[in-house]
């Protein structure tokens, strides 16, 4: 498909390609008050046409930036695309984002135009307008709640249509005439990071890059236009815009757009997708929800439940891979998935899904072995914002928990000798924009780009992921002194238990490991009502000696797992603590992807990092908090520290891949993709 199928330049010229050949055909639905409303292609390049007429009245012209902020919504991505059409470049930023958060953007990028989703965004960015003195138009998509507003250049999308349609009736061929004169090397979007350890930077990607990567993994999974695809994710994470844009727009799939956040599981289940992808939280979230309706089960069911799980473990990914199974394993796991499998797939809206992946940060190996132990076909993907997503991809039947696939068509991976992972693929960001000194930090003079990523190819030629290459470190001193040190990998493997929302891990430089926990409080509030244990709220609950129990037990049997591999027997949590607030993104402690910011929480919570590195059993502390109506607080709290298990090593010795004896050589290990 990547090379055989007529490739358009620009996705303006993709959307015309599709309403030429199939107009009627669906191209987007929307959920409007429980009924589903369909756009078709040819619909959708009429609404496009509109507001690309309507944008140039208002004077946007090539080259010029708009920012676009809200929920997944029709007439959001249609903006975009009118954008394009005229040569400029759409801005997705995230919606939940508070309004101090939007200005660095919009001054970085000098934006004069906006389009938002709803009264919420509009209110943001008036509040911000004095220091974005640029920002001249807001336009809206729902009027609700705005009706009294006189904010000048405040307007809505109806408007912006209405005007359109008669500049139209003046300038017939203006659209089409714009349209032809975009190129391939224009910009196409520009994606911000989410700033894990600084200002966030502004990824500058043109339409080549972006439908180059689209078609590689569409050509990967033989992706067609009968895939079903649920955007629910914030169009401003270039994952969520890769799947639910550029290769919609490549392939000519029907992207579903939800009602709204809260009945994404109940819209999941209604359209049944085809082509999946979620960041790891979700999965872990599904799985909480599982389990949790699990305990509530009679006595039988649990045990059914149990019996049939212990079987999908053992036998699950092996039947998924192709692999040869006993008939009588085989005979027991279709009788598991008549009674448990399959009604636990369509529970969870994935009775369809012929390919779903996860990516944004690795997931733990058993959360990742329990989706394909049910029958999902679960796979990891590698890439960023700068790689336009499609780096490397696992293929069917070789989905393995420890790695994240091989690099895909045009993708080139060099290791470096530190064990950073390097990458050249027709995908690579143009730059970060109006930030020569980071971009030379990233791309070098051969055209590498330095993921900051440290792994290591094994010899199926399948590409593994340790951690981020700054987060990697050693233990000095004790009785692991010298051991590998990998945070993310502890994390991951602490927030596969359903009472365990988010991990911190601390050890780099240290003589032990000991980590933060988030409670999840759905989980544990819902397992400290069958214990009849009363509770007030997030920060009561997180004290409880018994939660502590519950979590020291979790931690224990991570600590259990780790022993049994030589290289990280020494990550085990020595100490923990069970924060007394949920770790936010609106307290700076979490991007708006949901990444744990390491540096800003080590600075925020030193006081309780020193407490269980010197032994305490407890600490006092108050932490500022920002509440969702935008008030600000304290939370104070007496916060309890425990002490968990640790275990002898198991394992035999393993290679370490960050040894300086061992280190490839960078010219032998690059590798391409046939």
């Amino acid at each position: 498909m990547h090379k055989e199928t007529t490739v358009e330049q620009t996705f303006p010229r993709w959307l015309l390609a599709h309403a030429r050949q199939r107009p009627r055909a669906p191209a987007l639905r929307e959920k409007e008050l429980g009924i589903w409303q369909t756009l078709s292609w040819s619909a959708l390049a009429a609404l496009v046409r509109e507001l690309a007429h309507g944008l140039a009245v208002a004077g946007l012209r090539r080259g010029q930036h708009v920012v676009v902020i809200g929920e997944n919504r029709p007439r959001l991505y249609a903006s975009m695309l009118a954008a394009q059409s005229l040569g400029a470049i759409p801005v997705p930023l995230y919606q939940d984002a508070v309004a101090a958060e939007f200005v660095f953007p919009l001054v970085n990028a000098e934006v004069a135009f906006a389009v938002v989703e709803d009264q919420e965004q509009v209110d943001k960015l008036l509040e911000i307008r004095p220091s974005c003195p640029a920002l001249t138009h807001i336009w809206f998509d729902d009027p609700r709640g705005l009706r009294h507003y006189d904010a000048p250049g405040l307007a809505a999308l109806d408007a912006l249509c209405a005007q359109g349609r008669a500049h139209a009736a003046r300038h017939p061929d203006l659209f089409e005439a714009e349209v032809q004169a975009g190129d391939a090397g224009d910009v196409a979007a520009m994606f911000f990071t989410s700033g894990t350890t600084g200002l966030p930077k502004g990824v500058v990607h043109t339409h080549a890059s972006l439908i180059d990567r689209a078609l590689a993994g569409a050509c990967f999974d033989r992706l067609s236009a009968d895939e079903e695809v649920l955007a629910y994710l914030p169009p401003a994470w270039v994952g969520q815009n890769i799947f639910s844009y550029a290769q919609w727009l490549a392939c000519g799939y029907v992207v579903n757009c939800p009602e709204s956040a809260s009945t994404v599981q109940i819209d999941l289940k209604e359209i049944g997708p085809t082509y999946y992808f979620a960041p790891p939280r979700i999965f872990e979230a599904l799985l909480t929800s599982v389990m949790i309706r699990m305990e509530d089960a009679g006595r039988v069911k649990r045990w059914l439940f149990k019996h049939c799980m212990a079987l999908a473990r053992r036998v699950g990914p092996a039947l998924r891979d192709g692999h040869p199974v006993a008939w009588p394993d085989r005979w027991r796991y279709r009788l598991g998935d008549l009674l448990i499998f399959g009604p636990l797939r369509n529970a969870l809206g994935f009775s369809r899904v012929r390919v779903a992946y996860t990516a944004g940060e690795a997931i733990g190996p058993d959360l990742f072995s329990f989706y394909r132990s049910i029958g999902i076909n679960l796979k990891q993907l590698y890439g960023s914002t700068e790689t336009a997503v499609f780096v490397c991809l696992q293929p069917d039947h070789q989905a393995r928990a420890d790695t994240v696939g091989i690099p895909i068509d045009g993708v080139e991976i060099r290791l470096a000798e530190s064990g950073e992972i390097l990458v050249r693929s027709p995908g690579l960001l143009q730059g970060y924009y109006r930030n020569p000194q980071a971009t030379a930090e990233v791309l070098d003079a051969e055209g590498w780009f330095h993921t900051g990523d440290a792994g290591f190819l094994d010899a199926d030629g399948h590409l593994r992921i340790i951690d981020r290459a700054r987060d990697v470190g050693r233990l000095a001193g004790g009785a692991f002194d010298g051991a590998l040190f990998a945070p993310k990998y502890v994390e991951n493997k602490l927030k596969f238990f359903a009472y365990i929302k988010e991990a911190v891990a601390f050890g780099d430089g240290r003589d032990r490991v000991c980590a933060f926990i988030n409670i999840d409080l759905e989980a544990v509030g819902h397992w400290a009502e069958r214990e009849h244990l009363p509770y007030a709220g997030y920060t009561d609950l997180a004290s409880r000696p018994e939660v502590y129990t519950l979590i020291q037990d979790c931690v224990q049997q991570v600590n259990a797992d780790l022993a049994r591999d030589e290289r990280l027997a020494g990550s085990q949590v020595s100490r923990f603590l069970v924060l007394h607030k949920e770790l936010d993104a609106d307290d700076g402690e979490l991007t708006r992807t949901r990444k744990v910011r390491r540096g800003a929480i080590a600075e925020k919570y030193a006081v309780l990092i020193d407490a269980l590195y010197a032994g305490k059993t407890s600490q006092y502390i108050e932490t500022a908090v920002r509440f969702e109506d935008g008030r600000s607080g304290v939370v104070a709290a007496e916060v309890q520290l425990a002490d968990a298990r640790l275990y002898p090593t198991l394992a035999t010795p393993a290679a370490d891949p960050f040894a300086a004896d061992t280190a490839t050589d960078a010219d032998i290990s690059t590798r391409k993709a046939a």
